[in-house]
């Protein structure tokens, strides 16, 4: 039996418009190369320049990620040869990272793991290489863009693990607004360090596994290389410490090469660049723009909405859907509906009904301001079925109609005639024509309440209720026409 030890090196990309040291656009997509310039080229004699919203994001994630921020900050060269970097060096932060000393929790069978955060530091980012058969193209449009990169301490013991701190993070950094956290196009990429040793001797040989372009990923290719290692210690063999890449079409890690230590790259300070002094005011600042975080906001739902932790979890996944909900429970309260009553049911319309509409719509959540069905609307549709006014059928297409037609729920509701009957003296007398109808029925039903045949009973006053709401077309309040069925039936 072997303890695991895993930590992640999570690189996002910061939604800046330009790249990190040059004023080239930061842009996913366009046409190859580009989106170059001498700077970000490294040609002889450029000058780089910082990108100060690059700098703005990169500590709001340090802050986020409860991290020491340092008074002075400055930037190394990283000194590497790699096709993808044209300049042959990475400018880089290695002696003092934006953040530092920091941690984020994570949610595991219900209980609350905190993983450590070493550092964050600013960087930027390499070109791509496109394998065609024999032949490698670059592309150096990604070259220069604004990286951060989330260096974990080895906390994590399973796959699992990681995979919830990659969601738990890809959350916090879309929250902020300085990530779109898209892992299928390398906005947000991890490489994952593992290694496995028995009980109580420390970290074994690290291996590192690259190419891990989704969370789930990072799951499979974690339980692969323990499995790996355990087999390898298991037969006296050595784990040997080397970068190894994820094959996803055989779901199993293979070896890359050998893995270079720190000294390996040669930083000194980059001499173009100033050293940054992080004043207190300027770090206010950072503060200010500060939001709830997905952890405490999910934790806070359950708590004032009495929202389950799987509801919390799903609506807190982005946060343009976590304000959708919240506003649509302060309107449904604010118009008298019991606030844990309003959350239940409007959870229930958007994880069900709501949610099928925005995936055939294709919908992004960031983009749920032009949703026709407002929060407004959302708590009208609500209000309207907890006060009996419109069937639970009818509700369904009327939001299909509040989609289409951008109209609001009580409109469609009357122009539709679809309000429900809850008038008792109007259903009293459609249950006595029922009745009349049906009298056969009603005498069975009648005979099984004296016989105490409860279940019999009941199903014959189902059928008379049916019958009920069929002959008003659907818009009997079905509560109030059962009650008014037993009470004929006990006037036997």
């Amino acid at each position: 039996m072997y303890t695991s030890y895993i930590g992640l090196e999570v690189h996002i990309h910061l939604l800046t418009k330009t790249k990190a040291f040059c004023a080239c656009p930061a842009a996913f997509g366009d046409e190859p190369n580009t989106h170059i310039c001498p700077v970000c080229l490294g040609h002889p004699g450029v000058l780089p320049s910082l990108n100060q919203e690059a700098l703005r994001m990169g500590l709001l994630v340090a802050r986020a990620l409860d991290c020491t921020i340092p008074e002075r900050t400055w930037f190394e060269r990283k000194q590497y040869f790699y096709p993808d970097m044209p300049k042959n060096y990475q400018i880089s932060q290695f002696a003092s990272p934006l953040g530092s000393n920091g941690g984020m929790e994570i949610s595991i069978g219900g209980r609350t793991k905190r993983i450590r955060i070493r550092e964050c530091h600013l960087e930027e980012d390499a070109g791509k290489m496109i394998h065609a058969g024999n032949v490698t193209l670059l592309d150096y449009n990604r070259a220069g863009m604004a990286l951060l990169e989330i260096v974990t301490e080895p906390d994590m013991e399973t796959g699992e693990e990681a995979e919830l701190f990659i969601q738990q993070l890809r959350r916090t950094v879309r929250y902020l607004g300085v990530c779109d956290g898209n892992m299928e196009e390398g906005s947000l990429r991890a490489d994952a360090n593992v290694s496995i040793n028995l009980p109580g001797a420390g970290l074994g040989k690290k291996v590192e596994i690259k190419n891990l372009n989704s969370s789930r990923f990072v799951r499979l290719g974690l339980d692969y290389e323990i499995q790996r290692q355990t087999e390898l210690l298991d037969e006296g063999k050595t784990v040997v410490q080397e970068t190894r890449l994820w094959n996803e079409n055989r779901d199993q890690t293979e070896s890359m090469r050998t893995k270079e230590n720190a000294h390996d790259y040669r930083f000194f300070p980059e001499p173009d660049l100033p050293v940054l002094e992080l004043r207190p005011e300027y770090l206010r600042s950072i503060d200010t723009a500060m939001v709830e975080l997905p952890f405490a906001r999910a934790q806070r739902l359950k708590d004032r909405y009495g929202l389950t932790e799987s509801q919390a979890d799903f609506l807190c996944e982005e946060r343009a859907l976590a304000d959708y909900f919240e506003q649509a429970v302060s309107e449904a309260e604010r118009r008298g509906l019991e606030r844990n009553e309003g959350a239940q049911r409007i959870t229930a319309w958007i994880t069900s009904d709501i949610k099928r509409i925005w995936n055939r719509q294709g919908l992004s959540l960031f983009d749920l301001a032009e949703f026709r069905l407002t929060p407004l609307r959302l708590a009208e549709l609500v209000l309207l079925v907890a006060r009996g006014k419109i069937s639970g059928k009818n509700a369904k297409q009327v939001l299909e109609l509040v989609v289409t037609e951008d109209r609001d729920p009580a409109t469609i509701m009357v122009e539709r005639d679809w309000e429900m009957i809850i008038d008792p003296a109007h259903l009293r007398a459609v249950v006595d024509r029922v009745c009349e109808q049906h009298h056969g029925v009603l005498q069975s039903a009648q005979g099984a309440a004296k016989n105490g045949d409860t279940k019999r009973r009941a199903s014959l006053e189902a059928y008379l209720v049916g019958q009920a709401v069929a002959h008003t077309q659907g818009k009997g309040e079905p509560t109030t026409l059962k009650r008014l069925i037993e009470q004929k039936v006990d006037e036997a």
